[in-house]
């Protein structure tokens, strides 16, 4: 982790209020991981106080891209910077997502904006020779993320909750198709869909007809707000098997078997 003064070098809106920011810092994209995130600090002032959490969305030799959605003040001001404006920025931050050796066939899952992070492990997995299908869910046709920024290689299919596009409904409901297919599973999104990811991959714990059928790798990033992004405040906890851990600092990625899920039994 360290302190980068970086420029942006790109600015391109994808997506109403969404938008992929380049940064230009080799040093950083040598030290960034997919499932990390970098803490930024809003403008020059302290108004808004606290610096924003963003996932790396792509690892690039000269630097970073972040998605990047305005959804309040602060990740507007983040989002609307023009190419050339400075960014105080922390990072890399947290515990990324791992591949193993052994894998060969991932399915990712990711709601929304989760989308980020799993855009760089696609692009790493790809490297290491591997076949991957990614699920995105959105809430309408505007709001899919463009197949133009993925690699061509990746499998792309995708939900929206009203049926604008795509598979009317959840993500979650494209998952089962793929779980005999793939070695494991990746996920970044709401908590209810992590919990669902869960739910599906775990038919022994759950029960859940038309689950996967043997225990798989199941690696899920967390969304959660955050203050200091440094392990201190504890105001990013979720509670697992092994306690009350971090979000920042022990996560964003956790196995899904760690995690103690609202309404579970286990």
């Amino acid at each position: 982790m360290d302190l980068y003064k970086v420029t942006i070098t790109a600015n391109e809106t994808i997506m109403p209020g969404t938008h992929v920011l380049d940064l230009d810092s080799p040093a950083l994209g040598k030290s960034s991981r997919p499932g990390q995130f970098v803490h930024i600090r809003t403008g020059p002032t302290w108004d808004p106080l606290l610096r924003r959490p963003m996932s790396i969305f792509r690892i690039r030799p000269d630097g970073v891209s972040l998605l990047v959605r305005a959804v309040g003040v602060g990740s507007q001001i983040i989002a609307e910077s023009a190419v050339g404006t400075e960014l105080d920025v922390l990072g890399p931050l947290g515990r990324p997502f791992t591949i193993d050796p052994t894998a060969r066939r991932l399915a990712m899952v990711g709601g929304g904006y989760g989308v980020a992070p799993l855009v760089a492990l696609a692009t790493e997995a790809l490297g290491k020779g591997c076949e991957v299908v990614l699920l995105v869910g959105a809430a309408t046709a505007d709001y899919v993320f463009p197949a133009d920024e993925l690699p061509p290689e990746v499998e792309y299919a995708f939900s929206t909750v009203d049926g604008t596009l795509g598979h009317r409904g959840l993500v979650t409901e494209l998952l089962p198709r793929y779980l005999d297919w793939c070695d494991a599973v990746y996920a970044c999104g709401p908590t209810p869909m992590l919990e669902a990811v869960a739910r599906l991959t775990r038919p022994a714990r759950y029960g859940v007809a038309g689950a996967m059928r043997s225990e798989k790798p199941v690696q899920v990033a967390m969304e959660q707000h955050m203050s200091c992004a440094m392990g201190v405040c504890l105001g990013c906890v979720v509670k697992t098997k092994k306690g009350y851990q971090r979000v920042c600092r022990d996560g964003p990625v956790f196995e899904a078997d760690v995690m103690v899920w609202e309404g579970s039994h286990a």
